[in-house]
């Protein structure tokens, strides 16, 4: 299958390409630098802000599948102007990608685009699958407009699934290393009350779940890319405190956490406890079901190392 993909050059991305050589997918890579990409014989990258329309689409459309990963990351602080960055990347790329399946030469049968738990909003300790109704604060806000537009390319034809991430766990990019440096430092430390859901999923179990939905014929609508085994925050911090033996403090308190990162910092003090009922319905069997063994394949290698 010819697979067309947004933000690929980003860990997640870089880990589902390998995914998709190893299957002997054909790939297009669309990307603002493609004179920095380095990717297999079988990527044919091409240039293009996937915000803006561009010759890009004309490509999109002779894939049988898109994967749009494209987004700017939420791990700062969050100013208007990164609020607006964050939710405009979003949008527009999948907005400009949608509209590009209204021609009648599209082949696009199949759009799998990111999303995120970040839609439920902080639920406390209720268990959330694919039938939960979104939340109300600035993130379960992106991930509704994202998700709304996504939906769109369904008047085109295109079987459209929502793919909820929990936070990406990776060896070469995203939340981990910014979790991890703290306990390095032997300064590591839960959060606020340590009682928030983390919902989370191996980078290589994201990339095989990817596969998964594009080699399957029936799955649409919302799919929770998330482990069947979320934790609370002061598990997770127990956790990466063993896997790399160091110490864990108390907890730092959610008003230091604020006047550092201002806003984002509910959304380290607040969480979600999400279930992917419909991939283990489907029969998807998880590589890393567990946040230890997951943060051992991760990290275990690098124990101690500062």
């Amino acid at each position: 299958m010819k697979v067309f993909i947004t933000g690929g050059t980003g860990f997640v991305g870089r880990t589902l390409i390998e995914s998709l050589s190893a299957e002997r997918h054909r790939i297009v890579l669309l990307t603002r630098h493609p004179e920095k990409a380095s990717f297999p014989e079988n990527v044919e990258v091409i240039g293009g802000d996937p915000t803006e329309p561009g010759p890009w689409q004309e490509k999109a459309v002779l894939c049988e599948a898109a994967v749009n990963l494209a987004g700017a990351s939420i791990f700062t602080r969050w100013s208007n102007r990164a609020k607006e960055r964050i939710l405009n990347s979003r949008v527009f790329t999948t907005q400009n990608l949608v509209d590009s399946f209204d021609r009648k030469k599209s082949r696009t049968k199949l759009l799998i685009n990111a999303s995120a738990v970040g839609f439920y909003g902080s639920r406390g300790d209720e268990e959330l699958d694919e039938t939960s109704p979104p939340g109300n604060d600035f993130l379960a806000g992106v991930t509704r407009d994202w998700e709304g537009e996504a939906e769109k390319a369904e008047n085109y034809g295109v079987r459209v699934i929502r793919c909820r991430f929990g936070i990406v766990l990776g060896k070469h990019g995203g939340a981990l290393a910014t979790m991890v440096r703290p306990f390095r430092f032997g300064v590591g430390a839960s959060f606020g009350s340590g009682k928030q859901w983390f919902s989370w999923i191996h980078e290589r179990d994201l990339a095989r779940i990817l596969l998964f939905l594009i080699d399957k014929k029936d799955p649409a609508g919302p799919i929770n890319a998330a482990a069947p085994h979320p934790v609370q925050n002061r598990e997770l911090a127990k956790t990466i405190g063993r896997v790399l033996h160091r110490p864990v403090w108390p907890s730092v308190p959610g008003f230091v956490l604020k006047l550092y990162l201002g806003e984002f910092a509910e959304s380290l003090l607040t969480g979600q406890k999400v279930l992917p009922k419909k991939l283990t319905r489907a029969g998807f069997r998880f590589e890393y079901p567990l946040l230890e063994e997951a943060l051992q394949d991760l990290l275990g290698k690098n124990k101690g190392k500062e």
